[in-house]
């Protein structure tokens, strides 16, 4: 421990002069003034344990500088009572809460009978006066009668228990290590903070942090060796007694560190036994109220950790929401050939602000300015990489104006404008039902995100979600992601299938390049899949979505099982199950409606045969974004400030309430066939 913070060297000269082998004179007259006495033992199944025990002052004294002579009477309620035996190792700490003084010794027990024992010294030294809180006592019974209440025992620490330990300013802890010589070393510490310090998280774990101290690491030095430690909280006002055993792991390095003011380093103790103690403390203290420990002041609480990070929290989101809705600069970063056809474009925010997280599947909007364009040309190109890639990659294939000017003319160092990630075509990886995931061409991107997401988590929490990958394509030329996909299978150790199909095999071996000639099929379905108990995801072109759909349906497989995203002309359609009733469409109107462009201070009337609200305000010289025109994407969502719309068909693309998708939205009627007018924000 010393060696990690580069102070071994300079701690090996300060212990020779300050840890002796004896009681010095301040010592011996320290320890009879003292009304209790913090303990740290080892039960004889090697559990840790610290505690408190009382009596009135004098019960300590030095018999020589080599014995503490204390009398105390043997607890049974006090699991620490059992490493009290004769030869066993003990941790002592001595210490005053009104005048902050504080001495530690260990060494074995000296027992001879049942009213008390020695503890022949091995180390003593004197601790400094930090984080102690200044506290007054006084006797509420006598200090020779064990409580009449019994302990507690919890398996899992109930409300009082955490209410105790998120409230306390103080613990107690012990720790230990073996000796060469076969006898253990046990050392009792003291750990002090603003109330709130220590943390109990909901699955029971404690966390303290460790602020800068006399820097011998008795404690931490233990637990490196030896992960198993013991802890007591009092209760300073009732004399209740929390005491713990359990498990240490020592977090020299943490995020969460340079959050909490004053650590320098944190340690996490998972309990294994939890034992509360009602009334088994004898004194009674009380605060002064000028009695905070300076050193306490300046440190940090869990609490305030918590607000810090919720308001950065907020803060991120406010980010993230102003992110979702403007345009962003993204830097080419790096242009990959995936195939004959397909491109894969790395980009990078050059703002500072890192990336807006997506999901699996979600698309990025683009927009760009071809040569000969006059206006800006919005395209959505979905992310064929999963969230924890932490990066973007769009993936194109070369099919229209926008995609050859991305595959001709881009370089890498280009600028691009982008928007936050949209869409809902997305997979749960941590599903337990297996998957299938059938792409045809270019639909491949998508899916290829999603199943990178399967085995990221699936390497993460060492549960692969049994997953099906189908894959076709025209040619062997035209397929991509070849050792990608191939590397994924791998990592995900029999839990992924991957089929691909080729309509074409010219220059492609069986069973090296492809698993299949022709077309994905029922009888290949069939043959293949678990069909009754399975999620399906499609992805393609508008003809091959449809017929696989169309053909899942045939093998009895539930709508709601099958999640599709088609590109191109069209979108599903579907056909649902009996006991599934669509909600119904409003009517659209059949009578001239008022429109108001409410931003632009502009209106219009629309008319049954005018098509789409989009292209009545592009009659009206409005400019607005827009890219399928078919309510896939949702880059042409506008907010509706009055009226209703409808929709010829359902979009795919999930909108919002108070929303429309004006290129493909139309007024709608309302009850008996009136109209009002619509006002929308554009």
């Amino acid at each position: 421990m010393q060696s990690s913070v580069g102070v071994a060297d300079r701690m090996a000269e300060v212990g020779k002069r300050a840890i002796r082998d004896h009681l010095i004179d301040q010592h011996s007259q320290f320890f009879p003034l003292l009304p209790f006495v913090v303990l740290g033992a080892v039960d004889p199944a090697g559990n840790a344990w610290a505690t408190l025990r009382s009596g009135r002052p004098g019960f300590m004294r030095a018999a020589s500088p080599h014995r503490l002579s204390i009398r105390i009477p043997r607890d049974p309620g006090d699991p620490a009572d059992a490493g009290m035996e004769d030869g066993d190792g003990l941790g002592l700490l001595g210490i005053d809460l009104f005048t902050r003084r504080r001495n530690r010794l260990n060494g074995p027990v000296s027992r001879n009978d049942a009213d008390g024992f020695d503890l022949v010294v091995k180390q003593s030294y004197g601790n400094c006066p930090q984080y102690i809180q200044m506290r007054q006592f006084s006797f509420t019974r006598d200090p020779a009668k064990p409580s009449a209440e019994p302990g507690i025992p919890q398996e899992v620490a109930d409300d009082r228990v955490r209410a105790l330990i998120q409230s306390a300013d103080t613990l107690f802890v012990a720790s230990y290590a073996a000796r060469e010589s076969g006898h253990r070393q046990v050392d009792v510490s003291h750990r002090g903070g603003k109330p709130g310090f220590v943390r109990i998280g909901p699955d029971g774990v404690i966390t303290i942090p460790d602020f800068a101290g006399n820097r011998f690491f008795n404690t931490l030095g233990n637990f490196l060796v030896n992960p198993k430690g013991g802890l007591a909280f009092p209760d300073w006002e009732t004399g209740d007694l929390l005491q713990l055993t359990g498990d240490v792991e020592v977090i020299l390095d943490s995020p969460e560190i340079k959050d909490f003011q004053g650590a320098e380093r944190f340690w996490r103790f998972k309990p294994r036994q939890i034992l509360y103690r009602p009334n088994a403390l004898p004194l009674r203290w009380a605060a002064s109220p000028e009695g905070r420990s300076p050193n306490s002041l300046s440190t940090g609480s869990w609490a305030e950790v918590e607000r810090r990070q919720k308001a950065a929290t907020l803060a991120t989101l406010a980010t993230l929401a102003t992110l979702a809705t403007r345009w962003r600069p993204l830097r080419v970063s790096r242009i990959v050939k995936e195939s004959a056809v397909i491109r894969s474009f790395h980009l990078e925010p050059t703002d500072g602000a890192g990336i807006s997280p997506h999901v699996a599947g979600q698309f990025l909007p683009i927009r760009v300015v071809p040569a000969g364009s006059a206006l800006p040309l919005i395209r959505t190109y979905t992310l064929s990489v999963a969230p924890s890639d932490g990066i973007y990659r769009l993936s194109v294939k070369r099919q229209g104006l926008v995609s050859s000017f991305l595959h001709d003319c881009l370089r890498e160092a280009d600028i691009i404008e982008a928007r936050a990630p949209d869409g809902s075509f997305v997979i749960n990886a941590a599903e337990r039902r297996p998957a299938a995931l059938l792409a045809a061409g270019i639909g491949v991107t998508p899916l290829l995100a999603m199943l990178r997401h399967i085995v990221y988590e699936g390497i993460r929490t060492r549960r692969f979600r049994p997953t099906w990958f189908f894959y076709a394509a025209r040619s062997k030329a035209d397929r991509a992601f070849d050792t990608e996909l191939t590397e994924l299978v791998v990592a995900a150790k029999g839990a992924i299938t991957l089929v691909r199909l080729l309509s074409h095999a010219d220059g492609a071996t069986e069973g090296r390049d492809y698993d299949a000639i022709g077309r994905i099929d029922e009888t290949l379905l069939t043959k293949m899949l678990p069909l009754e108990d399975c999620d399906f995801y499609l992805c393609g072109p508008a003809a091959f979505t449809q017929s696989i759909y169309d053909s899942l349906r045939r093998l009895d497989v539930r709508d709601e099982s099958v999640h599709a995203e088609a590109f191109g002309p069209g979108s599903l359609n579907r056909s649902l199950d009996k006991s599934l009733v669509a909600e119904p469409l409003l009517p659209a109107a059949t009578v001239p409606v008022p429109i108001v462009f409410v931003a632009s201070d502009k209106v219009a009337c629309w008319m049954p045969e005018a098509g789409s609200l989009l292209d009545l305000a592009e009659t009206r010289g409005l400019s607005h974004e827009f890219s399928c025109r078919k309510g896939h994407c949702g880059t042409c969502r506008t907010r509706i400030l009055k009226g209703a719309v409808t929709y010829a068909k359902s979009p795919s693309y999930n909108v919002r309430d108070g929303e429309a998708l004006i290129c493909i939205a139309v007024p709608a009627a309302t009850d008996a066939g009136r109209v009002e007018a619509v006002h929308l924000d554009l």
